[in-house]
């Protein structure tokens, strides 16, 4: 009988800590709640400013016209000849492609969530080998241009210089046949002659300004892709079907380079796939979206943000309650002390409000500041609360002491992001270790028959 009443008392602690899972699930409802209320911070400021950057091109296109006779039928039903007029257009991609530049990293603040954007001065160079023009009967070749797909062009700052071949070019908006295909900006070219066979090579450098918001994709449409970025935020994360062939990230801020060969690439087919003329059949049946083109991407994040830590941290919650009420329990064997179940409720509640305390505090200060706060505020109060259960100020004070380490030990968890899993598993390991230690000597049947 007294062993069924040291089992019943397991039990209650056990399922106190069932029961505090609730406000536990309540607040990380809440963290997730802030998380969508910053995701919309962030489509705000896209919306308002430029979303995430892509770059693909240049192309050299060549728009074509063509009149032919075709056989139709006319008013009474006979057949008769008609000249009908049709259009298309040919598409070359670069032979080589150099793009470099800086990224500056800015922050745009919506309500309580700072949003990470950038302006990359960028610097362009690109080469286009000869392109033979086909001759056709009928056929006659327009001026060809330049087209730049961008992910979106109300990014572009200021008016971009445009060079082709050592001579100014100026851009016009939208990619002119591309258009529904790419968006983005053009420049006209020279013109060929009304008799040549080909265009000849080309050499375009384009520098501009373009914002946008968190990353920057870089398609690598050419047969030779060198790309070079470099800025002053530390936390760069490197995404895409490229990574870097050379990187540093530091304090002061990252540098990286990418090398990619059509080779090694879908992009310059998916690219070209997507813009082909329709008219010469060599369009794709299904052509991917930009988005699914291959690309090299940046972008510009806090691996660690406040929102992010702290549903880390409530993670963590059920880990606390229970080594308090460990410890509250080895009180009770160890001691002999009886603490009620509703106090066990009232420490674990306090716990739980820890991590309230932080998702509100970490909104408006910096986050080490926040858990400080927020854990010297639970602290304090469980230090007050338990020395009246105890009824000893020094064995409040031991415990208040054994908290303070638990949460110098979370903190260590969700700052070492790359080494918590083994941080975490070190602690479990050792309370294990310790509770054994500490009751290895209990004579159990002794301890249940002092609950009777």
């Amino acid at each position: 009988m007294t062993s069924f009443r040291l089992l019943l008392r397991f039990l209650t602690v056990g399922a106190l800590v069932l029961l505090l899972l609730v406000p536990l699930a309540m607040i990380r409802g809440l963290v997730q709640d802030r998380q969508i209320h910053r995701a919309a911070a962030v489509q705000r400021v896209a919306e308002g400013m430029a979303g995430p950057q892509r770059l693909a091109g240049p192309l050299r296109v060549v728009p074509w016209t063509a009149t032919r006779r075709v056989s139709a039928a006319g008013a009474d039903g006979r057949l008769e000849l008609r000249e009908e007029t049709v259009s298309g257009y040919l598409v070359q991609a670069p032979a080589t492609l150099h793009a470099g530049g800086v990224l500056l990293p800015e922050a745009r603040r919506v309500g309580l969530y700072d949003v990470r954007v950038f302006r990359w001065q960028a610097e362009l160079e690109a080469t286009f080998e000869p392109l033979a023009l086909p001759r056709v009967d009928g056929r006659r070749y327009g001026t060809p241009y330049l087209a730049f797909g961008l992910g979106d062009v109300r990014g572009l700052v200021g008016t971009p210089v445009l060079e082709v071949d050592g001579a100014a070019a100026r851009l016009s908006a939208g990619t002119a046949d591309l258009g529904g295909r790419l968006d983005g900006v053009h420049a006209r070219l020279v013109p060929p002659a009304a008799d040549a066979r080909r265009l000849e090579p080309s050499r375009a450098r384009l520098r501009m300004e373009l914002a946008g918001t968190q990353s920057l994709a870089i398609v690598p449409v050419a047969d030779s892709n060198e790309v070079r970025l470099r800025s002053a935020w530390p936390h760069p994360a490197f995404g895409g079907r490229f990574l870097p062939s050379q990187r540093e990230v530091g304090a002061e801020g990252f540098s990286a380079s990418w090398s990619v060969s059509s080779l090694a690439s879908a992009a310059r087919a998916q690219v070209l796939a997507a813009v082909a003329d329709p008219a010469t059949g060599q369009a794709a049946s299904r052509p991917g979206a930009p988005a699914d083109w291959d690309s090299l991407e940046v972008a510009l994040v806090d691996p660690v943000d406040a929102h992010t830590r702290v549903d880390r941290a409530t993670k963590y919650g059920v880990l606390f309650v229970v080594l308090t009420f460990v410890g509250f329990a080895l009180l009770e064997l160890v001691r002999g002390l009886r603490i009620h179940p509703l106090q066990y409720l009232m420490v674990g509640l306090a716990l739980a409000v820890f991590f309230l305390l932080l998702l509100a505090l970490s909104e408006h200060v910096a986050f080490g500041l926040a858990y400080l706060a927020s854990a010297a505020a639970c602290i304090g109060l469980q230090f007050a609360y338990v020395s009246g259960v105890l009824r000893s100020w020094w064995r409040a004070g031991v415990f208040a002491g054994l908290l303070s380490g638990l949460y110098g030990m979370l903190y260590s968890l969700l700052a070492a992001e790359d080494h918590a899993l083994l941080m975490g598993s070190l602690l479990l390991f050792g309370v294990l270790a310790l509770v054994m230690l500490v009751t290895r000597r209990i004579d159990w049947y002794e301890r249940s028959a002092s609950l009777g």
